[in-house]
């Protein structure tokens, strides 16, 4: 038997009102495969974390815990013979962890995708530090021209958002806005 569920991300959203910390725990005791998910991109960066408070609520054992992040999803989804574990021959993204993986404070140093390192720390670190040097020299560039007369305006253009299921009357808002259905209720 498997089941997947949400950890205890309480007042997130209706299908997780009943979510408790336990969940992990009283599946697992009696013998189900479990895992954690996540529909939510945010979230789901996080549920490494989430499989943490199985360990701190429930004393499910670390290695166990990991598994509902993991190998455990794998095995649902008729995969684990490819991606779930590290084992010569699979697939595997990996992530270098700062401190035990199950930790709030553990922070990704490097991680890997399909052998090749994708990010690390120390290299970003550089990156934005070299973006800062960058940003400052365009903001001396700018007020030195505005200081010689040049004419200047403000940016223009909205950023891109990333819509979730809180602001979907927002982005059906803005969408009347853009078709010209305009509702003042």
């Amino acid at each position: 038997i498997n089941a997947s569920t949400f950890s205890d991300w309480w007042a997130y959203k209706y299908e997780v009102a009943e979510a408790i910390p336990y969940n992990g725990k009283i599946m697992h005791n009696v013998g189900i495969t479990t895992a954690f998910n996540s529909d939510d991109a945010e979230m789901a960066r996080r549920l490494n974390q989430e499989a943490g408070k199985s360990v701190l609520y429930g004393g499910v054992p670390e290695e166990d815990a990991l598994k509902f992040v993991t190998l455990n999803p794998a095995k649902m989804l008729h995969i684990d013979n490819k991606v779930g574990s590290l084992k010569a021959g699979k697939d595997a993204d990996v992530v270098i962890w700062s401190d035990n993986p199950l930790s709030i404070y553990a922070r990704a140093e490097k991680t890997f995708v399909d052998g090749i390192a994708y990010w690390d720390m120390e290299k970003d670190a550089q990156v934005r530090k070299d973006q800062l040097t960058e940003r400052k020299r365009l903001i001396q560039k700018l007020a030195d021209s505005k200081k010689t007369g040049l004419k200047t305006q403000r940016p223009v253009g909205d950023a891109p958002r990333l819509y979730n299921c809180e602001t979907l009357e927002d982005y059906s808002s803005e969408l009347n806005e853009l078709e010209g259905n305009h509702s003042h209720e």
